[in-house]
């Protein structure tokens, strides 16, 4: 059975940015930057053995705020390096449809998180080793941060498609992930209290890609906050192959 013409796009593209990642330094600066991070900020800064506490909440606390830095200089190059190099044009006349292009691009992005994500394995054996953890909610709280990797990758890929520089993709996209996770944080809650009132806060902060992880923290599916994480990433992507297109004539 013949594969259809954009899924065999979007694999040859995938196919083709994985290549790129493994034979260049991109990835794995990445990958050993993100687990010297988040070892830094768990146990250093979250006190990881001093709360005496078996769980991954130090862990996951700084998810948010590393993805945050870190995703966005990932996702700065899946555009604006191919406008640098000029190897859109060539790129842009292929005989596939935009789908297939930014989907193959950005799940070789999300596929970096990923193996990311899964290098730091070792700190739930850590935690079984130590005490008696609550596993359903970790591996909740696992998959909520791939989700929210793969909305903060998108947010970059639409960045990184609207600007041919990838230092200004990188800027914007840390600005805008910024703007959507600090608008959970109950200072900036606070201050939408004070000044209208406690109905318009709280449904400010449902916009926040931090509310919504919080609650996967506690070990909680909401339906919500997948329905959330998903429509930004397919909002993200669309907006993405709309300025693909353009470039495309259309």
């Amino acid at each position: 059975m013949k594969k259809r013409p954009g899924l065999a796009s979007m694999a040859a593209i995938y196919r083709r940015e994985m290549l790129s990642y493994v034979t260049t330094p991109t990835a794995y600066v990445f990958v050993a930057v993100f687990l010297f991070a988040i070892g830094l900020f768990t146990f250093q800064v979250g006190g990881f053995f001093e709360t005496r506490r078996a769980d991954l909440t130090a862990f996951f606390a700084f998810h948010p705020w590393i993805f945050m830095v870190f995703l966005p200089a990932v996702s700065m190059r899946l555009w604006a390096e191919e406008s640098r190099s000029g190897a859109i044009e060539l790129l842009l006349t292929l005989p596939a449809p935009t789908w297939s292009l930014v989907l193959g691009k950005y799940l070789a992005a999300w596929t970096v998180a990923a193996v990311a994500l899964f290098l730091t394995f070792p700190l739930w054996i850590t935690v079984n080793v130590l005490g008696d953890p609550d596993n359903a909610a970790i591996f909740t709280a696992y998959l909520s941060s791939l989700l929210m990797a793969g909305a903060y990758l998108a947010i970059g890929t639409v960045m990184s498609a609207l600007t041919p520089a990838q230092v200004i993709a990188f800027v914007l996209s840390v600005l805008i992930s910024f703007l959507l996770t600090s608008l959970g944080l109950p200072m900036v809650q606070d201050a939408f209290r004070d000044v209208t009132g406690g109905p318009f806060a709280e449904a400010v902060s449902r916009f926040s890609i931090l509310h919504h992880f919080d609650a996967a923290q506690r070990g909680v599916v909401e339906f919500r906050s997948l329905f959330y994480f998903g429509s930004l990433i397919a909002l993200c992507l669309g907006f993405t192959a709309l300025a693909v297109d353009a470039r495309r004539g259309g």
